[in-house]
């Protein structure tokens, strides 16, 4: 992991979940306050009481976008939901991840911006585990560049 605070720099991560992931992003928040580079923003819910997924992925998805944040973790029941409503917004590449092999990919190769999980399927000794990963884990580069680039063309229906 690229040690951000070395620099004064930090890493910004927003991260938000509905209803169904509220319990787990709690546990995230706590492992994401290990790293002394990493700053994070939670823009909800904060209850039990029933929230619809695409407004946090939106909420969320628009700090990285916007650059607020540099990435953003979205939760809801099995992650499906939000993964693909954050995956609709212009500029995310939202990363479903059930395993820690899972996240180094989705940063390695894919670049990915927004982590998903799913706060009813995963304990929360591996969801840690998974967003230690993510975290860690930097982009590689080279030849995954050119296929992310062909990827995002395909929001627009555009040809690299």
């Amino acid at each position: 992991m690229m040690t951000y605070e070395k620099e004064g720099i930090f890493m910004n991560i927003t991260i938000g979940s509905d209803h169904g992931g509220v319990e787990l992003k709690e546990e995230v928040k706590m492992v994401l306050h290990e790293f002394s580079d990493v700053r994070v923003k939670d823009i909800g819910t904060f209850g039990r009481e029933s929230v619809d997924y695409p407004d946090i992925a939106e909420k969320v998805c628009a700090d990285v976008v916007s650059g607020k944040a540099d990435r953003g973790i979205v939760l809801c029941g099995t992650g499906i939901g939000i993964s693909i409503a954050a995956n609709k917004i212009d500029g995310i590449r939202a990363a479903l991840c059930t395993d820690v092999y899972s996240a180094i990919m989705a940063r390695r190769h894919n670049d990915a911006n927004v982590l998903a999980l799913g706060g009813r399927v995963l304990g929360f000794g591996p969801a840690g585990e998974i967003v230690r990963a993510w975290i860690r884990t930097e982009f590689e580069g080279g030849r995954h560049a050119r296929r992310i680039e062909k990827t995002m063309a395909l929001q627009n229906n555009k040809k690299s």
